[in-house]
């Protein structure tokens, strides 16, 4: 089953998106020291709110948000966080993604593709979303 983000907007909220799936780095984030030693792939999926009004309209890639500079950012994030928890490295994600001007939400959904729980061939993640706190 491929769980990626639904392609809708959150709740009460019209605005323009951006989506991006499937960023993948290999990091080393993790409570076992195996995981903070060996490393283990991590994957991202993002939703960014913004105004894409002004690209629409002109046709201006200079008016828009540069996603290759999202994804390497987030792969920079996942490649040299060294934290013990997901939900600390996806907090980190999101503060990286935000600090982007254009961004005024973001919605991360980070998975580690191949946890350390014996018996267990699943993956886990943790989805979180964070808003620029001078955003309407």
């Amino acid at each position: 089953m491929d769980a990626r983000l639904p392609l809708t907007h959150l709740p009460g909220d019209p605005g323009d998106t951006i989506q991006i799936f499937g960023i993948r780095g290999y990091g080393y984030t993790g409570y076992f020291p195996e995981e903070q030693t060996l490393g283990q792939w991590f994957e991202v999926d993002l939703v960014l709110w913004l105004d894409l009004s002004p690209t629409g309209d002109s046709d201006d890639l200079q008016q828009t948000l540069n996603y290759a500079d999202v994804v390497a950012r987030v792969t920079h994030l996942l490649e040299t966080s060294r934290v013990l928890t997901i939900e600390r490295l996806n907090t980190l994600i999101l503060e990286g993604v935000l600090a982007f001007p254009q961004v005024r939400q973001v919605h991360s959904r980070l998975l580690k593709v191949a946890a350390p729980i014996p018996g267990f061939d699943g993956r886990i993640a943790v989805a979180m979303t964070r808003t620029k706190p001078d955003s309407p």
